[in-house]
């Protein structure tokens, strides 16, 4: 279904906040690497940035002050980060979110991340799974039957969870682009273009998204 050789970078942030414009820092980060659809690498990290943890950020993630007094420093996990995925494009769910933090984390070594592309799992959810009750990572992954490898709301657990759901979005978006792809491998560029169409031009059967596909460029990120 995949191009051969195609590497994607499946990442998810825990923070102190909800960006860094607010002087939110990353607590961890996890990675999913998948080439052609087949994960060849995993990384996950505690990082610290001295930056205290609210207390129901806490509660919701179990990262606490005391595990990141001991953890390495965020510039030095970010350079492992920024090794493992060079060159790669970028999944997450809620991309913004991860985007905002991957960009200001690897500012902070000098790394100019700010045009790797984003492709966004809640998007491309919006547009093929209009029936979810919500586009939630937890609700999405109940809706699809997807299980979690650990705890919710860790970096790795949640970067896991979002590669599987990438993974069943390529499936549906490939049998629902069949006719534009004119059986073509799914590339990670079509499902970037795909989360740019409005999601009034998503009918059923995506006739008027296939045609957008072929005819405009569209917008990213």
């Amino acid at each position: 279904m995949w191009q051969r050789h195609e590497r994607v970078a499946v990442v998810d942030f825990e923070t102190t906040g909800m960006g860094p414009g607010q002087g939110a820092r990353a607590t961890e980060v996890g990675i999913v690497l998948l080439e052609a659809g087949v994960e060849v690498a995993r990384f996950a990290q505690l990082m610290r940035s001295d930056v205290p943890v609210p207390p129901f950020i806490e509660r919701l993630t179990g990262i606490t002050n005391a595990m990141l007094r001991k953890a390495a420093p965020a510039e030095e996990v970010m350079a492992q980060a920024a090794e493992l995925t060079q060159g790669c494009p970028m999944v997450a769910h809620n991309a913004s979110f991860d985007r905002g933090f991957w960009v200001a984390e690897l500012a902070r070594i000098g790394v100019d991340a700010s045009a790797t592309p984003f492709t966004c799992t809640v998007k491309l959810s919006r547009r093929l799974y209009p029936e979810a009750p919500n586009c939630k990572l937890g609700t999405l992954a109940g809706f699809h039957g997807l299980k979690f490898e650990g705890r919710a709301h860790r970096a790795l657990a949640d970067a896991l969870v979002t590669s599987a759901l990438w993974q069943r979005i390529g499936q549906d978006a490939a049998n629902q682009l069949a006719p534009s792809l004119a059986g073509a491998p799914l590339s990670v560029d079509l499902l970037h273009r795909v989360q740019g169409v409005a999601l009034a031009q998503w009918p059923k059967h995506a006739a008027a998204a296939r045609r957008a596909l072929l005819h405009t460029s569209l917008p990213g990120l």
